[in-house]
């Protein structure tokens, strides 16, 4: 569903993804992770072009990203994109903010991109605040609106970008559970997430990155007990010790 092929991305003199190569198959989760600085968001930002790389190859959905008579603003809309700062419109209802790229972007008839926009709500609890504005709902449920916001275009793969790291910790909770939902219902994901516990019982792959590289990728499993690279032992052993 997604692939990097040798990623170069550079601010001025700062290597920021170094030769990132990797996969990601068709309903599988991936959950990203590392230290602060590492590269994690940057990646996930090059799938649809928010950080535009220097050389190396991105294919999403079988579609090479970089195709010069791409339409990006057509290619952005097919990918679902959770940010860590939600990213509502303040102005707009909860069920306007939803059904605002269906029916602008893909033009859905406003009846049916409404009923849709109220079965997602459903979908992520929270049927009964459809006419809330973002001001009068709490962190974790603008987060859950962004999730349904996403959801509104059928994307074939959401990228996750801290999406619970702007969240009062109680907050938490609901967010991830609308993810793991995600997860069971086959949606190709790629998170990234501080959330270990989130990665070690949702996703098929970790992959762990420092100083813009890809370091280590292997099952939750392995990499939990079995660490092989020592930056990823001190990292989880830092972890543990908090």
């Amino acid at each position: 569903m997604i692939s990097f092929d040798k990623i170069n991305k550079w601010y001025g003199s700062y290597h920021a993804l170094c030769d990132v190569s990797a996969e990601v198959a068709k309903g599988e989760v991936v959950v990203v992770c590392g230290p602060s600085g590492s590269g994690k968001s940057t990646l996930i930002r090059t799938v649809n072009r928010l950080e535009e790389i220097q050389s190396g190859k991105i294919v999403f959905d079988g579609q090479d990203i970089h195709a010069p008579r791409l339409n990006l603003n057509h290619f952005r809309a097919g990918v679902g994109f959770v940010f860590q700062s939600f990213n509502l419109f303040p102005h707009l209802s909860v069920l306007d903010n939803i059904m605002m790229a269906p029916v602008n972007v893909l033009g859905t008839k406003r009846s049916d991109a409404r009923a849709q926009a109220l079965a997602l709500l459903e979908r992520v609890g929270l049927g009964a605040k459809a006419n809330a504005f973002p001001g009068q709902l709490s962190g974790g449920q603008q987060q859950r609106v962004a999730i349904a916001r996403a959801l509104a275009m059928k994307p074939p793969a959401m990228l996750f970008d801290e999406p619970t790291s702007a969240l009062d910790p109680e907050m938490v909770g609901e967010v991830l559970q609308v993810m793991k939902s995600l997860a069971k219902d086959g949606m190709t994901m790629i998170c990234v997430t501080h959330e270990m516990g989130f990665a070690r019982e949702v996703a098929d792959r970790v992959w762990f990155m420092d100083h813009g590289k890809l370091v280590e990728t292997g099952s939750p499993d392995s990499f939990f007990t079995s660490p092989q690279s020592p930056r990823a032992q001190k990292f989880l052993s830092d972890l543990r010790s908090h």
